[in-house]
This record gives structure tokens, C-alpha cells and sequence, in this order.
């Protein structure tokens, strides 16, 4: 979680939510996060929640330890998809299996998951208490990255992308910088990647391949690989268990359930031609000849020569095992 100078785990005085009585309701905001910049609701001092702004992920671990020690009925997360990594990641070994459960509130540059449940894209803190007793609960497994070395702790997150996602984080930067932000950044980011991977020449960063050695299942099943004379080495990957995405994407086709993954070996002109019509869900068996590939797996591991990016932050290159993580219940009005 970026730095905020906000203090952590404030509870003071204001008047009565329209939140059930006697819910115990705990508020992570990232005052980092894009639309939260400058922002003050007056709700960081209400007396009848537990509130924290942390100013590190540290600060971010001991607040979630605070809420779990107190009891929580609901832990609402006030910021972006990274803001949501961060609070899965640190409160993965305080909540185990046992979350609360959850009301996102998208506040950030990307806001998959809140596109995902079908979150409206305005909703206050005060809008979002009073959602509560007629809320709808939707159930949602993030991805969980563990190390194979087991050198650093694992994350947890929604969207992982390899290979190419690393030069389109980076284009995704500049469009924010312009003022493009939710869909409209990614269709900016989409379309500016097609025309480099197409008409780039040389080592464009967008027509480069990166060791990916891709295996599937309990039985570790390869992903095929239509490259030649490259090794392992691909396009890109990206990996969700999300079901919807902005501009009504459907990058994985029909796959449902477990981890769904889209692999391009290799930016061949056709296929980045076909690119738009892949990320909106065309699925052919001759696009497996063109080397894109679809699927889903309970587990994947996933050996690395490049960088990946989880929910928009970039993790550094290995042998990596990704599998479910626990079922959240998130609250939907």
C-alpha cells in the first residue's frame, strides 16, 4: 500500500450509521488510491467503526491483526485493485479460511474486481452502510502466488499478466497521466500495444518473448508452445478467476471456473490482428495454430524469466505455484 499520512485505527465521534445495529464494521482506506487524493468524508472518526488509513503495509498488517482481535461482520476496503491485493496479501495468515465478509469500494485508477461484482462506480462510505441489509452476497476465490524457493511470503490477487503486461503497465501509467483511467485507459493501453506489437521493429519492448514455462493441474500438464528454436520463451500470459471485465472483455472465452489463463506465444501479425476480437471472446480452434491458448486448472505453476504484474504491481522473476485461495463473500447492493 502506497504511503498516506493518514494515522492508522481511528474511532471517535459522529452521528448514528445506517448499517445494521451492533455490526462490527471495519474501514481500510487508501487515502492514496485516485479518488480518494485530498479526500475527507468526516466517516474517519465515527464512533461506530474501526477505521485505519496505514501509511505501510506494516502498518496495514497491524491494523487487520486490531480487527481481527475485536471481531468483524463486514470489512469494507475503500481504494483500488491494488488496495484490495494489499488487504488480501497482509490478512491472508490473520483470516486463514475464515474471512469476514467484504464491500469494496472501487477508489482507484483500475477497479477490476468492483467491475467484476457489478459495484457501482460512485458509491460512498455512507451510500455503501446503507446498502447493507439489502445487499446481495457474491462468492469470489482470488489467486493465490506462492515462491517455489519459498523466499518471500505469498500474494494474493485477481489479474496476473506476464510477458508483455509489463511494457502495458507502463503504457497504462501514461494513459493515467493523460486523464484515462477504468475502461477507457485499458481500451487506450489495448490499442496502443496492437499497433506496437504490429508495426514495431527491432526490440520493441512490446514484441518481446520472456522464458514461460506454463504447467497445468495436479498432473502438471505443459501448455503447448508453438514457437520454435526459443525454448520456453512467450509472448504473453495473463491468468484471472474473475468472471466479467471492463468494456464487456472476455479474454478467457467461456472457461469458467478454477484459474483461466490466455496465452500468445508469439506476436505473429495475424494474431495481434485478431487481438480485439480475442480479448472480446473469439475462440477458434485455428487460433491454437496462430499459438493462443485457453484453459483453466485448479493449480499452475508458472517458471518465470520476466517480471509478473498482480493487480497492477510488478513481482520479480521465478518458479512460482499458483493455486485458489480461500472463498470471500463480497456484498453487492
Amino acid at each position: 500500500m502506497e504511503p498516506a499520512s493518514h494515522a492508522p485505527d481511528r474511532i471517535a465521534d459522529a452521528g448514528k450509521l445506517a448499517a445494521p445495529p451492533a455490526m462490527r464494521i471495519g474501514v481500510v482506506r487508501n487515502p492514496r488510491s485516485h479518488r480518494n487524493r485530498g479526500f475527507s468524508d468526516g466517516m474517519e472518526t465515527h464512533p461506530e467503526l474501526m477505521f485505519t488509513a496505514p501509511a505501510t503495509r506494516e502498518e496495514l498488517t497491524e491494523a487487520l491483526a486490531d480487527f481481527a482481535a475485536r471481531g468483524l461482520d463486514l470489512l469494507i476496503i475503500d481504494g483500488g485493485d491494488g488496495t484490495v491485493r494489499d488487504v488480501l496479501t497482509r490478512g491472508g495468515p490473520i483470516f486463514g479460511d475464515n474471512w469476514p465478509p467484504m464491500l469494496v469500494l472501487p477508489k482507484g485508477k483500475t477497479n477490476a474486481l468492483a467491475v467484476d461484482l457489478d459495484m457501482p462506480s460512485r458509491m460512498t462510505l455512507e451510500d455503501a452502510l446503507a446498502s447493507i441489509p439489502a445487499a446481495r452476497r457474491v462468492a469470489r476465490r482470488p489467486m493465490l502466488i506462492e515462491r517455489q524457493d519459498e523466499t518471500a511470503p505469498p500474494v494474493m490477487g485477481f489479474i496476473l499478466g506476464a510477458g508483455v503486461f509489463n511494457a502495458a503497465i507502463d503504457a497504462g501509467q501514461v494513459a493515467h497521466r493523460f486523464g484515462a483511467f477504468q475502461g477507457f485507459a485499458v481500451a487506450v493501453t489495448a490499442g496502443f500495444g496492437v499497433i506496437q506489437a504490429l508495426f514495431g521493429f527491432g526490440r520493441s519492448r512490446w514484441r518481446e518473448l520472456v522464458r514461460m514455462r506454463i504447467l497445468t493441474g495436479a498432473e502438471r500438464s505443459a501448455v503447448a508452445n508453438t514457437n520454435t528454436g526459443t525454448g520456453e520463451e512467450r509472448f504473453a500470459s495473463g491468468f484471472s478467476t474473475l468472471d466479467d471485465f471492463p468494456l464487456g472483455m472476455k479474454p478467457f472465452a467461456d472457461h469458467r471456473g478454477g484459474i483461466r489463463y490466455l496465452v500468445l506465444d508469439r506476436p505473429r501479425r495475424r494474431a495481434m490482428a485478431l487481438a480485439p476480437a480475442i480479448l472480446m471472446g473469439l475462440d477458434k480452434p485455428w487460433l491454437e495454430k496462430l499459438g493462443v491458448h485457453r484453459g483453466a486448472a485448479e493449480e499452475i505453476e508458472l517458471d518465470l524469466g520476466g517480471r509478473f504484474i498482480l493487480d497492477g504491481e510488478a513481482f520479480p522473476p521465478g518458479d512460482y505455484c499458483m493455486r485458489l485461495g480461500p472463498e470471500l463473500t463480497f456484498l453487492v447492493p
